[in-house]
């Protein structure tokens, strides 16, 4: 009996531990369950406030912080250091709160494994305000951290590699950029993803046309289509590589000024975004996480096509066009930007903007088109990166504005400004183009010196800086009028015949229809009365259909001296109608814009190039238009021919006094009224 009690006694002890251990077990369950009850409730209640309307942020974030003095697990933890740093971030000023959380989160979950997503969002959302507080030096190793051990999750790597370009994009280093989406491609085609490889090799592709490698985006483009083509996945997703595609395809031509050559591929890109709208969103989840990327939203993409097709129609001529597009695309922007406040819209709606002033300048709505200037200016200085992407367009704006109502001085000196501002060559070689008009028009002698130089700078016969083809038909045309305005006529004629043959070739109307008007002039300077009447009257015709008011005045001015040369009195009474009414028209305008208080942004030459806005120094001139100011020109150009000596060619100064009497007459003020740029 003793012996029985006594093995009873050691099993009943042997029990106790594990009756223990198993009690504490369940008190741990049990422990662990309330904390992840109380935990989902706080996150419930985080969220209802998050997502009320409006808002409510602080609830939300004290419901969140609440989590913390609890002791929650490492994972939770660093789940609601990432929540509270998100909302902040999105939602509130509190930078350095945001800034804290996120980085207590990337700490904690690099030290959890499996716990990717908590991991590499914080990352992405710590490095986009490392940036947003202007420290890039800290935003770039975080993600290179991050891109080297996200390498097998392919989600993340290719967001974090997309995100790293777009850093580098934004600091203009093109060439780390192009390196990053190189790798990313090469990384989508490796885990089988088409569709992630055709936007990373798009992307490229879109950077090498900014840094107009045209022999690496050829081949890169022909690549990218054939993948568009062969990929066979979600229809909408397919479509939008495709209106990518066709979108770099067309402002490729229209960078390079070939606006026929381009009618193929903007019908194409028309017709795909068409279908896009058909589309339904498909709710289906692509199987491979490296496929869970789009380029754009579809209404997006829908602005994006409108202002394509306000570009092609603003070079081409067709201004009407242009105007009913850019309506429908600011109205859907006004629809858009109430939901969603991505800065790419402000963008397109600055772009929109700029191409629509220019038409209003064209047609003779000089009031309207100041007042949209004034819009452009308020909405570039709600954001520095804006305005740092958009001042020099917004002075050389400025100064067609100052070259419509004939105020030179000033026009001068916005151009001036918007050429210190500028690296982009394309807008370089119309600036000048634009300037070289204005020197032509003014006459004065020490612009001269600047004159020769500019021309010299756009000489469309030798070493001409751009490839675009609308451009360079443009430096013949100027070079025509100068000419013509030193009585050079036939050496003008040369240069507007090449004009003519150029912007024939291309369906450059406007361009066409000023290289009539002034041969026509020529003509009837020569008295040569029936070639004149060749060229004018098709000028006008072209002109009415653009429309284009100077060329319409200028052109119904001639149509008047001729007839009355000509001796038929009734068509001379009918164009001198026509040109009075243009006449009044045009002056109506001119008043009412120069007594809009928006008309002093022509004397402020430096209110848009404000030191509180810009976050860079002024980016340098580029490499082959380095800047000489009139001061330096002059002194240059007197050291080369003695102090004592004149500085101006010898014939120019014997045809001086001849050509401005001729030109203070009545057909003066033709070309005074006369705009000379291109889009």
């Amino acid at each position: 009996m003793a012996a029985v009690a006594g093995g009873g006694s050691g099993s009943a002890a042997g029990a106790a531990p594990q009756q223990q251990a198993a009690a504490q077990q369940a008190a741990g369950g049990r422990q662990a369950r309330l904390r992840e009850s109380w935990y989902l409730a706080l996150l419930g209640l985080a969220e209802h406030f998050r997502t009320s309307s409006p808002p409510k942020v602080r609830l939300c974030v004290h419901c969140l912080q609440a989590v913390l003095p609890r002791k929650p697990p490492a994972r939770m933890e660093a789940r609601t250091h990432l929540q509270l740093g998100s909302v902040l971030y999105h939602h509130t000023r509190n930078g350095d709160q945001a800034r804290g959380h996120l980085e207590k989160a990337w700490l904690i979950s690099q030290q959890i494994p499996q716990f990717e997503d908590v991991k590499f969002e914080a990352a992405s959302l710590l490095s986009e305000l490392y940036c947003q507080e202007n420290s890039v030096d800290a935003a770039k190793p975080l993600l290179r951290k991050a891109i080297q051990i996200s390498q097998q999750t392919p989600y993340w790597h290719c967001r974090l590699l997309f995100q790293l370009a777009q850093l580098h994009t934004l600091e203009k280093d093109l060439v780390s950029a192009c390196d990053l989406l190189g790798v990313g491609a090469e990384y989508a085609r490796v885990v089988g993803s088409e569709y992630t490889r055709a936007l990373f090799l798009l992307s490229k592709g879109m950077l090498l046309l900014m840094e107009r490698k045209l022999q690496e985006v050829h081949p890169l483009l022909t690549l990218c289509g054939q993948i568009v083509e062969n990929w066979q996945g979600n229809p909408i997703q397919k479509e939008s590589l495709r209106v990518f595609f066709l979108v770099l395809q067309v402002t490729h031509y229209l960078d390079a000024g070939q606006v026929k050559s381009v009618k193929p591929c903007l019908k194409q890109l028309q017709q795909c975004i068409q279908t896009i709208s058909t589309l339904h969103d498909d709710e289906i989840l692509p199987s491979n996480p490296a496929d869970l990327f789009h380029w754009l939203p579809k209404e997006h993409m829908c602005v994006l096509v409108y202002l394509v097709t306000v570009m092609h129609s603003m070079q081409a001529g067709y201004l009407e066009k242009a105007q009913k597009y850019t309506d429908k695309a600011l109205m859907q922007l006004e629809k858009l930007k109430m939901l969603d406040c991505s800065p790419i819209l402000s963008s397109f709606q600055v772009i929109l903007l700029e191409h629509i002033i220019m038409c209003r300048l064209v047609t003779g709505h000089k009031a309207t088109a100041l007042q949209e200037i004034s819009q452009v200016c308020q909405l570039c200085q709600q954001s520095p990166r804006l305005f740092s992407n958009h001042a020099a367009q917004l002075h050389t704006l400025l100064g067609l504005y100052c070259i419509s109502v004939n105020c030179m001085d000033n026009a001068e000196a916005q151009f001036t400004t918007a050429l210190r501002l500028t690296t982009h060559q394309e807008l370089w070689a119309f600036i000048v183009t634009n300037l070289a008009s204005v020197y032509i028009r003014e006459g004065n002698r020490h612009q001269e010196v600047c004159l020769y130089s500019l021309l010299e700078r756009i000489n469309p016969d030798h070493n001409f800086p751009v490839s675009s083809h609308c451009l360079r038909a443009a430096a013949f045309y100027i070079r025509g009028l100068f000419s013509f305005f030193q009585g050079r006529y036939n050496e003008a004629k040369r240069f507007l015949r090449e004009t003519l043959k150029m912007s024939n070739a291309e369906d450059l109307n406007r361009l066409t229809a000023c290289s009539l008007v002034l041969l026509g002039h020529i003509f009837y300077v020569l008295g040569n009365h029936r070639e004149s009447n060749n060229m004018v009257v098709p000028a006008m015709q072209l002109a009415s259909k653009i429309p284009d008011m100077s060329v319409q005045l200028w052109s119904s001015a001639l149509l008047r001296d001729l007839n009355k040369a000509c001796g038929n009195a009734m068509d001379a009474h009918e164009a001198a109608q026509m040109h009075q009414n243009f006449s009044q028209q045009l002056l109506q305008d001119h008043i009412e814009a120069c007594s809009l208080p928006e008309h002093n942004l022509i004397t402020m030459d430096r209110l848009l190039y404000s030191s509180r806005l810009r976050m860079d120094p002024p980016p340098a001139w580029p490499v082959s238009c380095e800047r000489e100011t009139t001061r330096t020109m002059l002194k240059n150009v007197a050291k080369k021919r003695g102090k004592n000596q004149n500085i101006f060619p010898k014939t120019f100064l014997q045809r001086r006094k001849s050509k401005f009497l001729f030109w203070q007459g009545p057909h003066r003020r033709w070309i005074d009224n006369h705009i000379m740029y291109i889009s």
